[in-house]
């Protein structure tokens, strides 16, 4: 129990996972061919994009076409990562049965190995969301985002550090999904972990010579700026997938989870771990589309596998879920999100930390501290419901 569902019987926590569950069954039986063409609509959007930028690219001497194939290349990179890549390696496609746009086959514009990420991100992160000692995306084994993480003299340092991991997202990423901790632990060997570091080496080194050395190669005299204009591409996707992430994952009114959490845990109170424990950006249907739709991460937690495009479509079902069982459903605009979170890793830099993130997660409640009328109010209407 938290101070966010001690208003909850065990009673409403498994109604709410109830009717989860209807709505998930209800949309993924709807699925069908509009969705099919909007996934074959976003890939071919941005596969002329990558193109476009690296034909412009060539002729990166000149500063409009510089400008441009920069632009370009950039908006193909996040297209791909964030409304492809990401989604299609969740097995949110896989219904459509193309061999093509499939978890078990695509492999992303990525160093980080598809299958590598997958252990981390589909396993790891989506069942432990945000609890202590098995979601190591809390704060990627190099930030405190949480004042229960154990405060270290080297986190005094994690302003410059978060700035210098976001310009190297999927660098940092890559390495973080080797798990090279579990040498540190003893629980692996160098000799364990050689496989994943060769196949980790070879998808980088094929990055790297694509992105630095034959595109770059191909514009001759223009060399230079094309590289240039290649590795500012790839910075840009690397500070934006950064930001939708840590938007997603860190804001302060976010909640975290002692290990004991997970104990007899049933699919509806993992639900409400889910919505405890993400946060959503509100913005425009483009912004959506360039998040990979997890602007709506809340959902996204939810139902990982659900096709991206339909997160919007029930996210109002799931912020009245949320108002109805008196659950917070945290969303804000992007500058909201990202600065709060910034301010977060620049408090949690120094140690403590735990009663001003406790006054501010309990200040984002529906309820404030106790409006017992309320709560009995709301949760007459969900009984009704």
């Amino acid at each position: 129990m938290t101070p966010s569902t001690e208003h909850l019987t065990v009673e409403d926590i498994e109604r709410l996972g109830a009717e989860l569950e209807r709505l998930r069954e209800r949309v993924m039986s709807s699925l069908g061919e509009d969705d099919a063409r909007y996934i074959r609509r976003v890939i071919r959007a941005q596969r002329g994009l990558e193109a476009a930028g690296r034909v412009l690219l060539l002729g990166a001497l000149f500063p409009p076409a510089f400008l441009a194939g920069t632009a370009s290349l950039a908006l193909a990179k996040i297209l791909e990562n964030m409304e492809i890549g990401h989604n299609v390696l969740h097995g949110q496609w896989d219904w459509m049965r193309d061999p093509e746009i499939n978890s078990t086959t695509w492999e992303w514009d990525h160093v980080s190995t598809a299958r590598s990420w997958q252990q981390t991100h589909n396993y790891l992160h989506h069942t432990y969301t945000n609890v202590h000692g098995k979601d190591r995306d809390i704060g990627y084994n190099v930030l405190r985002v949480d004042p229960e993480q154990e405060w270290k003299p080297i986190y005094l340092f994690q302003t410059v550090t978060n700035a210098g991991l976001a310009m190297i997202f999927e660098w940092g990423i890559a390495a973080f999904d080797l798990e090279l901790d579990q040498i540190q632990r003893g629980e692996a060997t160098w000799k364990d972990k050689l496989p994943e570091l060769k196949a980790m080496g070879r998808k980088a080194g094929k990055q790297a010579l694509k992105d630095f050395v034959v595109f770059p190669a191909l514009s001759g005299p223009s060399f230079v700026p094309a590289l240039v204009g290649s590795v500012l591409a790839n910075v840009i996707r690397n500070i934006w997938s950064h930001a939708v992430i840590f938007c997603g994952h860190f804001p302060v009114e976010v909640e975290t989870f002692d290990e004991e959490r997970l104990e007899d845990e049933s699919q509806a109170e993992w639900y409400v771990r889910q919505m405890l424990g993400s946060a959503n950006i509100e913005g425009s249907v483009l912004l959506h589309v360039m998040t990979g739709n997890l602007s709506h991460q809340i959902e996204h937690h939810l139902f990982p596998d659900m096709p991206s495009r339909r997160y919007r479509t029930i996210a109002p079902e799931i912020r009245d879920l949320c108002r109805r069982y008196g659950l917070p459903y945290h969303s804000g605009p992007m500058w909201k999100q990202y600065g709060g979170v910034l301010a977060k890793i620049a408090r949690l830099s120094f140690p403590g930390g735990h009663e001003r993130t406790l006054k501010q997660r309990l200040r984002a409640l529906p309820f404030g501290r106790r409006r017992a009328e309320s709560l009995r109010g709301r949760r007459a209407e969900a009984v009704a419901a």
